[in-house]
C-alpha cells in the first residue's frame, strides 16, 4: 500500500497529505461540536494528532501553516464586506480609542512581565507584543458560530482587533529600526523612507483600485454570464490585495479587509461574498489544522517550565487587562470577563513578528522557538476557558425559580413554545375557542408577567429533548414554535422531526431563507414574521391613496399568490440567495397585470435592495 502511494506521488500529486488532513477535520470537528467544545478546537487536536509531535503523517506543518494563512486573509475579506466604510467610521472611536488603549495598556504590562521573566527588555518587548496580537481566527470564529459579529459587544471586539491588526505594521518597522546595523548610515536611511513609503503607497494604490476599478471590474465579468468567472475575479481581487500588502510590508489579512471595505457598497458584494465562502471555510480549518500541528511537543517538553509559566502569565495578565479597560469604559460584568478569556491568548500574527525578529538578529532561533509555542498553547487552551466560563457564567446566572413551575407532565393537546410577542398573540385564537394548551418559555421573568394578567406559562427549553417529552410533545395533536432566534427555532423543528415524526408542527420564521429551512425541517406551516403585516401595511397604503376595498384585496391576495409561486420554486431547488432576478420578474409582472409601466431604474434598485436577502420578509 505504502509503495504504491509513494508511486502514485512520485508521478503525479501526492494526494495522502489532503486526505489524511480532510479526513481529520470531518472526523474531529463534528465529534468535538457534539461534545460542546467547539470546532476550533476539533482542528486543533487533529492537527497534533496529525503533525511531527503526534503520528507523523504531515512531516512539513510550516509549508501548510503558509498556506493556510489564506484562510484568515479571506476571513477578513467578509468581514470587510460587512463594514461599510459608513459603518467603519461609526466605530472610528472603538477602533481608535478602545484598541489604541487596550494594545497600550497591555503592550506597557506584558513587556514588564517579560523583563521580570529574564529576557531582555528589547526581547521582553517583542515577546510581549507579539502576545498582544489577539488571534483574529480564533475569536472571529467563535463570534461567527454564535451569531455574534454584529452585535454591540461582537462589534466592540472586531474593532480591536482591527487595531490590532493594524499595530503589526508599526510593529514590523520598529524591528527593522532595532535590527543590529549592517551597512553604511545613509543605506540604513534610504532603506527605511523606503519601507515607510511603500506601504503608504500601497494603501492609496489599493483605494484607487477599489473606487475607480473593482466595480466596473465586475461588471465586466457579470456581463459574461459565467459563475466560475466572477469566482476567479473574487479570489483575484482578495489574493491581489493580499499580495500587494504583502510585498509592500503590510499584513495580507489588513490588504484583504480593506479590499473587503471598498467592495462593500458595490451592487455584487452578495456574489462575491457567496463565491469566497467556501474557499475561506476550508482555509481557515486548515489554518487551525497547521497550528495544531506547529506545536513542537518536544520544545514544550525540553522548556516546560518558562513555556508554562509565561502561558499562565501573560494569559492572566492581560486578561485582567483587558477586563480593568472594558470595566472602565463601562461594560458589564460579564461582558468584561467574556471580552478577557475571549482575547487572552496570543495570535497568528505574533508568528509573523517573532519570525521577523528572528530574521533580523533580535531573537535567536531557541527563543523564537519558546515564544512561538507559548502562543500556540495560549491558542490551544482559549477554547477550554471559553466552556469553562460558560460553564461558571451559566451556574451563577441561573435564573430564580420563585413562582415558577416546571414544564412537566403536560398533557395540553396543543403545545406553544415561546411566549414572547409573536407567541401571546398566536396564542389567543387558541385560547378564545377553549382548546387545551400548554405554553413553555425560559424566560423566568416573562413567565412571571405572564401570570399577574392570567396566563399560565411553564418553565422549559424547548432545544431539550427531555424538556418536549415532559412539555407533552409525544402526545400533542399540534405545536407551535415561537421562538425569535433562527437558529433555535430551526434546531426545535428538526429535533420535533427526528423525535416525534407525526406530530403536526407550524413555526414562525425570520425571512425568506430561513422558512425554506424550516420546510426542509419537516414544518407544515411556517409563516415569516413580518410579512402579512407589513402586506397590510402596504395594503393600508394603497387604500389611502383612493384604491377601492376591492382592488386592495384582490391586490393582496395576487402578492401573496406570487409570493408563494416564487417561494415554491426556490424550495424545489433554485438558488434562493439570488432574489435580485426574482423582484425584478416579479415588478414586471405586476407591471403587465395592472398596466403600469416599470422605469428600468426601478428594477435596478430592487436588485440593488436584494444585496441584503435578510431585510425581505
Amino acid at each position: 500500500m505504502a509503495g504504491h502511494a509513494a508511486e502514485a506521488a512520485g508521478h503525479g500529486i501526492d494526494l495522502v497529505p489532503i486526505v489524511v488532513l480532510l479526513g481529520a477535520a470531518v472526523l474531529a470537528v463534528p465529534l468535538f461540536k457534539r461534545l460542546s467544545l467547539g470546532s476550533v478546537l476539533g482542528y486543533l487536536a487533529a492537527g497534533l494528532l496529525l503533525g511531527p509531535s503526534g503520528i507523523a503523517l504531515i512531516s512539513d506543518p510550516q509549508s501548510i501553516l503558509t498556506t493556510a494563512e489564506l484562510g484568515v486573509v479571506m476571513f477578513l475579506f467578509i468581514i470587510g464586506l460587512e463594514m461599510e466604510p459608513a459603518k467603519l467610521w461609526a466605530l472610528r472611536k472603538q477602533i481608535f480609542g478602545l484598541g489604541v488603549m487596550q494594545v497600550g495598556c497591555c503592550g506597557v504590562l506584558l513587556t514588564g512581565v517579560g523583563v521580570l521573566l529574564g529576557f531582555e527588555p528589547i526581547v521582553a518587548f517583542i515577546f510581549g507584543m507579539g502576545f498582544v496580537m489577539t488571534s483574529t481566527a480564533i475569536v472571529m470564529q467563535i463570534l461567527g458560530e454564535r451569531g455574534e459579529l454584529s452585535t454591540p459587544h461582537g462589534q466592540r471586539i472586531v474593532s480591536i482587533l482591527l487595531l490590532e491588526d493594524l499595530a503589526i505594521v508599526p510593529l514590523l518597522a520598529l524591528v527593522a529600526i532595532l535590527a543590529p546595523a549592517s551597512g553604511s548610515d545613509d543605506i540604513d536611511l534610504i532603506t527605511r523612507v523606503i519601507s515607510i513609503a511603500t506601504p503608504i503607497g500601497a494603501v492609496v494604490l489599493m483605494i484607487f483600485l477599489g473606487q475607480r476599478i473593482m466595480n466596473p471590474f465586475f461588471g465586466l465579468l457579470a456581463a459574461s454570464k459565467l459563475r466560475e468567472v466572477m469566482t476567479a475575479g473574487a479570489l483575484l481581487v482578495v489574493l491581489g490585495a493580499a499580495l500587494l500588502f504583502e510585498a509592500s510590508g503590510l499584513s495580507m489579512a489588513m490588504g484583504a479587509f480593506l479590499a473587503g471595505v471598498l467592495l462593500s457598497t458595490s451592487t455584487f458584494r452578495r456574489q462575491i461574498e457567496a463565491d469566497v465562502e467556501p474557499f475561506r471555510g476550508i482555509l481557515l480549518g486548515l489554518f487551525f489544522l497547521a497550528v495544531g500541528m506547529t506545536l513542537d511537543v518536544g520544545t514544550v517538553g525540553q522548556n516546560w517550565q518558562i513555556i508554562g509559566l509565561s502561558v499562565g502569565v501573560y494569559m492572566v495578565v492581560k486578561g485582567v487587562a483587558i477586563y480593568a479597560i472594558a470595566r472602565l469604559l463601562r461594560s458589564s460584568h460579564g461582558e468584561a470577563m467574556e471580552r478577557a478569556v475571549l482575547m487572552g491568548q496570543g495570535g497568528e500574527f505574533a508568528f509573523v513578528l517573532y519570525t521577523t525578529a528572528a530574521a533580523a538578529g533580535i531573537i535567536d532561533g531557541p527563543t523564537n522557538a519558546i515564544f512561538t509555542a507559548t502562543v500556540i498553547v495560549s491558542m490551544v487552551l482559549t477554547p477550554f476557558l471559553i466552556i469553562g466560563l460558560r460553564f461558571v457564567t451559566t451556574q451563577a446566572n441561573e435564573p430564580s425559580m420563585d413562582g415558577v413551575e416546571q414544564a412537566n407532565g403536560l398533557s395540553g393537546r396543543i403545545l406553544i413554545i415561546g411566549f414572547g410577542r409573536f407567541g401571546q398573540i398566536a396564542s389567543q385564537p387558541l385560547l378564545a375557542m377553549r382548546h387545551s394548551v400548554s405554553i413553555i418559555d425560559n424566560d423566568t421573568d416573562m413567565i412571571r408577567a405572564a401570570a399577574q394578567i392570567g396566563f399560565k406559562v411553564y418553565y422549559g427549553d424547548g432545544t431539550r429533548l427531555d424538556i418536549l417529552r415532559a412539555a407533552g410533545a409525544g402526545t400533542a395533536d399540534l405545536i407551535l414554535v415561537c421562538t425569535d432566534q433562527r437558529n433555535q427555532t430551526t434546531h426545535i423543528a428538526e429535533l420535533l422531526r427526528d423525535e416525534f415524526p407525526l406530530v403536526r408542527v407550524m413555526a414562525r420564521s425570520f425571512d425568506r431563507a430561513h422558512a425554506i429551512e424550516l420546510v426542509r425541517a419537516g414544518v407544515e406551516f411556517q409563516i415569516r414574521e413580518v410579512f402579512e403585516s407589513a402586506l397590510l401595511f402596504g395594503g393600508k397604503a394603497i387604500s389611502l391613496l383612493g384604491a377601492s376595498e376591492e382592488d386592495t384585496a384582490e391586490v393582496l391576495e395576487g402578492v401573496r399568490g406570487r409570493d408563494g409561486q416564487r417561494f415554491d420554486r426556490q424550495l424545489a431547488g433554485e438558488d434562493w440567495r439570488n432574489l435580485s432576478q426574482l423582484l425584478i420578474s416579479n415588478a414586471q409582472d405586476q407591471a403587465r397585470e395592472s398596466g403600469v409601466s416599470v422605469e428600468k431604474e426601478a428594477a435596478e434598485s430592487a436588485a440593488e435592495q436584494s444585496t441584503h436577502p435578510a431585510s425581505h420578509g
